[in-house]
């Protein structure tokens, strides 16, 4: 009985399946990539996915532990020396199930899943969507929406300004003629020499 086992049992052995598991990891910590069953997939998925969090930290213990799940020292050393440097800023999600189509002979759904810093092509197209996307808060949203509504009163206050305007008779203001202004005689300027004679 099953008694709120909620893992997958893969329909093998517990032995069977810790081996396929390990086998598995193995596999995707050398290749970065392998393709096998949607349940396979979400089953590895669970198991590898703290051993990579383990990695993070490079301890004598943290070694141990994931060698004890793995048991292969050279997928041991390469997810210590070089998977764990590209993973140690993302917190958690570390790895990605594509689907691919059913598998002919049985029908089965099939996946590929993949460390998701190892896919090149997948992170240059996250570069160019994030350059050439903006965002605007809500609150300019809001503005922009506000502003239409506060105009439209203002409109219809405008357009009943003209309309009395229109409907006021125009009454002509008399014309007051100036007289011509004055013209004053040129000021010129006293040289030097004159002020001489003056004195």
């Amino acid at each position: 009985m099953r008694h709120n086992k909620k893992f997958n049992h893969l329909g093998r052995k517990s032995a069977h399946r810790k081996s396929m598991l390990a086998n598995m990891a193995v596999s995707l910590i050398q290749h970065k990539r392998i393709t096998t069953t949607l349940a396979k997939a979400k089953a590895l998925r669970v198991y590898v996915e703290p051993l990579l969090t383990k990695s993070k930290e490079d301890t004598t213990n943290s070694r141990r532990t994931v060698f004890s799940y793995l048991q292969n020292k050279e997928a041991v050393t390469e997810l210590f020396q070089n998977i764990s440097q590209k993973i140690a800023d993302r917190p958690g999600g570390y790895t990605r199930i594509l689907k691919t189509g059913l598998r002919l002979g049985d029908n089965a759904e099939m996946c590929i899943i993949e460390l998701v810093d190892y896919n090149e092509n997948m992170l240059k197209e996250k570069t160019t969507k994030k350059a050439a996307r903006t965002r605007r808060s809500s609150a300019a949203k809001k503005a922009a929406d506000a502003a239409p509504v506060a105009a439209a009163p203002a409109k219809k206050a405008a357009a009943a300004k003209e309309e009395v305007k229109e409907e006021a008779p125009v009454v002509e203001e008399a014309v007051v003629e100036e007289a011509p202004a004055v013209e004053e005689a040129p000021v010129t300027e006293e040289t030097p020499a004159e002020e001489e004679k003056a004195e």
